[in-house]
Order: structure tokens, then C-alpha cells, then sequence
């Protein structure tokens, strides 16, 4: 091939905000300079959905500069769709996005990207499962690539004890989509005299990933794990189907308040199992009820509280979990705040009915009187001995839990589902599964926990005991269906709508706090 047919080789690095992008695309122009090649970058700015995303476009021309005869290369400021020789990404779903652009194309681009996942705010905010199926993403990936190389490249530099830029750099020199000896990808790093050990090891290791053609294996669906074993006479009460999610439930209400309520959970799953086995003596259902109701009875039974989430700040796993985190070293002292700002609510379910419900009755007569919620911002020092023993006093509380206002309500709605899926279940073992898998709609703290019980409660009322479908299954579907909708969207609508299809009642309006707005002199009234 003529010099003059000769054209650059194209790369495109998409990196988050904090992965070190920056000092990759200075190490790629470093080492081609190195090597007496001609090479340009350009970093261009951009916003993605976690923490900001960057993208460094590099060109590099594969001809040394001594053959050039004084002549040099164009080179293109801004990458063109379809005209990339390697795409680099280290998040699957940025992969994605930039193969969506047109960046990569199926007869010449060679995408490596890493397999794990950093969710989007989007992903985040759907209250139900709002992740992009990986496998999904995979296939992409395959489809519109001449190769891929696909790994871990988190999990690398978690192993190696490095950054991602160092992982990425070693994607790129395993690829040999550059030419130079991988000899002066480390020299460029060894130069740059920063956590030039660690960067090594990543970069060897991400290198040796990719020169070996590894791909990362399709993702399975993880298994609930405890490390507590069942009692042996549940293993033998109970069917082998549920055992696992049985096992993992029991181990959580254990560790959660004591051995009393974790008898409780599985007394409530006796007569669910029970009218499972009534309703479908030939198995046909292999006992998805009473397994779906063993997992959100557990979530829904070990609710949060400031005793649990106190609990959860003081245990040596966390403090552990945050010095990987932080990549702290031995000899480094770590310090962590946390922050509480528990409101009248938090305080109320620790109290006895009496007294919290008078609580609850004053807090709103003021935010209806267009007051702000009251609330106790604190800011506890947990490295230090004060802000420790405040957290395991709190931690220590679980006496009082059973005791609080809280707990009786929340034990009572329980119950109120339970019976709903015991009387659907002997009605038809799809409608009581139905009614089992709406324990989903209870999830998170506050407001979006108040409003999951205030739908699942409608659900109960008005779909699961109505008399107005022609058939079981037919009021099963609208159960499903209303479910669905009611983890679309916080505010409700596709429920309400799906609702109103299905011959129930829009929920109630709710009345909002009145919002006083003082008038400025000369404004009208």
C-alpha cells in the first residue's frame, strides 16, 4: 500500500467521570511520541446519566515519523460514525449508547468494552427492575462490531488494586490495534512516577484478557444466599422448591429482630403453603405462591427503621466495604460521617400507639397549615468512640422496635395481604400467586413506602375480592396488569388508568399542605 492510501488508525475512549480518562489519552500520546509516531487527541466533553461522561478521541499514524520524508499526516479532530478502528468503553451500557451514535459498524470496528455495569439515573428510579438487560446489551455489542473483546475491566482493577485508566490502557495495548510493542505502553507508565506498581498489574492483566481473545460469559441470574442454615424440620415441612428462598428469608428475619419473629415468618408461610397444596394438589403451579410470598414477606418483615439502618453502619463489613471503596490503605486513617435527618415519623414508630398517633396528628395539622416537616439533622462522626456508641445504641433498640406503633401497623397491613393471597390461592393458584407478587409494590422508605402500601391496599379491595370478572383467571390478568402499572411511574397515572380499565376505582386524591407564600408590598392579593 502507497503512503499516500496509508490513513490513521481511529480510537474512541468512552469513560465516566472519576476513571481517569484524562490521564489515558495523555499516556496514548505519550507512548506513540515514544515510539517516533505521529498522534493527536481530543477530549470532548459531555454529560452522561451518572457522573458525567468524557469521551478522548485518538489518532495515530502507522508509519514512523523517520519514513514520512518530512511529509505529515491529517488528522480529524472529532471521531465520524461508521469510521472507528477500536472503540474502548469501560461501562456496557455507554458502550451501547455510542454504538446507537454510529460509531462502530460491523466490518471494521473492534469494540472492547467492559462487562459491568454502572446504572444510569434513569435505571435508578424505576420502581420496579429498571436495569437494561445485560444479555440484551451483549448482543448488541456482537452484532454491530467486526470483533469484540469483553471482560470485567471493574472487577480488574478492584483484583489489581488500580484505577480503570490503567485497565483501559492495557485493553488498548492487548488489542494490537496500535503499533507499538507493549514494552512502551509500560515505560509510559512506569514515567508517569504515580501508582506505577498497581497501574502495572492492571495493565498486565487487562492486556493478557484481551491479546487472549477472552469474552466475558453470558450473565446468570444470581441465587439468594445465607449463612445460616434452615432448621432441619422446615427442610422437611417444606418442599425443595422453596427451600432456598425459604432458607434466605428465615436467615434474614433472624438476623433482623430474633428467633420469635422468625418462627412468626414461618408461621405465616405454613398457611399459605397450606392452601397451595389445597388449591393445586396435581403441582402444577411447583409452589410459586408460597415461594414468592417467602421472599417479600422477608423484605417486607424486616422493614427499615433508624434501629436497622443503624445497625447496618456499625458493623465491620461496612467499615471494610468502605476502605475498598475509597481504596484507603493500612497505614491511612479513614474517616466517615453519616448523615440522619430522622423526621416526627422515625421518632413516632418507636412510641406506643397512643402517643405516636398524637405525634403524627400534630405533625400534620402543621404542614396543612403550610409549615416544614420537622426534622433532626445530624451529622455522626462513626470513626470516633462517641459517634460508634451512638449508632450501636441505636443498633441496640430492637427490644423497643416490637414494642413501637410502627411495628403494630406494619404487622396488621402484613396480615391483610397474607389473608388476601391464602383466600386467592384456594380460590385459584394464579390469582393467589398474582396477589403474592404484588409484595413488590412495598419497597423503599418514606413517602414511596407510605404510597406502595396505599396500592397494594386498593389492589386488595377492589380487584382481588371483586365478583365482577367472568373468571379467575381473567381477574388474575387485571391484577397483573395493575401491578405493572403501578411500578411504571411514581406518579400514578398508569395506574389509575389501568384501574379504571379494569372496573376498579382511581385511587383517591390525597390533600396536599397548604403552601403560604408571603405577598410582596404592591402585589395583589
Amino acid at each position: 500500500m502507497s503512503l499516500a492510501a496509508r490513513r490513521p488508525v481511529t480510537l474512541l475512549i468512552c469513560a465516566l467521570g472519576g476513571e481517569g480518562g484524562g490521564v489515558l489519552a495523555e499516556w496514548l500520546v505519550d507512548t506513540a511520541r515514544r515510539c517516533g509516531y505521529s498522534a493527536q487527541s481530543t477530549s470532548i466533553p459531555g454529560v452522561a446519566q451518572r457522573t458525567g461522561s468524557t469521551t478522548y478521541y485518538f489518532e495515530v499514524f502507522p508509519v514512523p515519523i523517520a519514513e514520512l520524508a518530512g511529509r505529515k499526516p491529517v488528522f480529524s479532530l472529532y471521531p465520524v460514525a461508521g469510521a472507528l478502528d477500536v472503540l474502548v468503553s469501560s461501562e456496557l451500557l455507554e458502550t451501547v449508547r455510542h454504538i446507537g451514535n454510529g460509531m462502530a459498524c460491523a466490518d471494521r470496528t473492534l469494540v472492547v468494552t467492559s462487562s459491568a455495569r454502572t446504572l444510569t439515573t434513569s435505571e435508578k428510579l424505576q420502581l420496579a427492575d429498571g436495569r437494561a438487560p445485560s444479555a440484551e446489551l451483549l448482543n448488541v455489542v456482537k452484532r454491530y462490531s467486526r470483533d469484540s473483546r469483553i471482560f470485567d475491566m471493574a472487577a480488574v482493577a478492584q483484583e489489581t488494586g488500580t484505577v480503570l485508566s490503567a485497565v483501559l490502557f492495557g485493553a488498548i495495548a492487548g488489542s494490537g490495534a496500535l503499533p507499538f510493542p507493549r514494552e512502551a505502553f509500560e515505560q509510559t507508565i512506569r514515567s508517569s512516577g504515580k501508582g506505577v506498581d498497581a497501574s502495572v498489574r492492571g495493565f498486565a492483566r487487562a492486556c493478557e484478557i484481551v491479546a487472549q481473545g477472552k469474552t466475558a460469559p453470558m450473565p446468570v441470574v444470581s441465587k439468594p444466599r445465607t449463612s445460616t442454615a434452615m432448621p432441619a424440620d422446615l427442610a422437611r415441612e417444606f418442599p425443595a422448591a422453596i427451600h432456598e428462598m425459604l432458607a434466605a428469608g428465615y436467615a434474614r428475619i433472624l438476623e433482623y429482630q430474633d428467633h420469635d419473629y422468625a418462627q412468626r415468618y414461618v408461621q405465616r408461610l405454613r398457611r399459605i403453603l397450606a392452601a397451595e397444596r389445597a388449591a393445586d394438589a396435581a403441582g402444577v403451579g411447583k409452589f410459586a405462591t408460597t415461594s414468592e410470598t417467602a421472599r417479600y414477606l422477608a423484605l417486607w418483615m424486616a422493614f427499615d427503621d433508624i434501629v436497622r439502618v443503624a445497625d447496618l453502619k456499625c458493623r465491620a463489613s461496612r467499615y471494610q466495604r468502605v476502605r475498598t471503596e475509597v481504596k484507603a490503605a493500612r497505614d491511612e486513617v479513614l474517616r466517615i460521617y453519616d448523615h440522619f435527618k430522622p423526621g416526627v415519623p422515625e421518632f413516632a414508630a418507636l412510641l406506643p400507639a397512643g402517643p405516636a398517633a398524637a405525634l403524627i396528628r400534630w405533625d400534620r395539622r402543621r404542614q396543612l397549615a403550610g409549615k416544614s416537616a420537622l426534622a433532626l439533622p445530624l451529622k455522626l462522626p462513626a470513626h470516633t468512640l462517641t459517634g460508634f456508641l451512638i449508632l450501636r445504641t441505636l443498633a441496640g433498640l430492637k427490644w423497643l422496635r416490637k414494642r413501637g406503633s410502627r411495628f403494630a401497623i406494619e404487622q396488621s397491613m402484613i396480615d391483610r395481604w397474607l389473608e388476601g393471597v391464602e383466600q386467592c390461592t384456594r380460590s385459584h393458584w394464579q390469582l393467589g400467586h398474582e396477589i403474592a407478587l404484588c409484595g413488590r409494590l412495598i419497597k423503599g422508605y418514606g413517602t414511596t413506602n407510605e404510597r406502595g402500601k396505599e396500592n397494594l391496599l386498593h389492589v386488595l379491595d377492589h380487584l382481588a375480592a371483586a365478583a365482577s370478572f367472568p373468571s379467575a383467571a381473567a381477574r388474575a390478568e387485571a391484577i397483573r396488569a395493575v401491578r405493572v402499572a403501578a411500578l411504571a411511574d411514581d406518579a400514578g397515572k398508569a395506574l389509575d388508568h389501568t384501574l379504571v380499565q379494569h372496573g376498579a376505582p382511581a385511587r383517591p386524591v390525597k390533600a396536599q399542605p397548604v403552601m403560604w407564600v408571603k405577598k410582596r408590598p404592591g402585589q395583589p392579593a
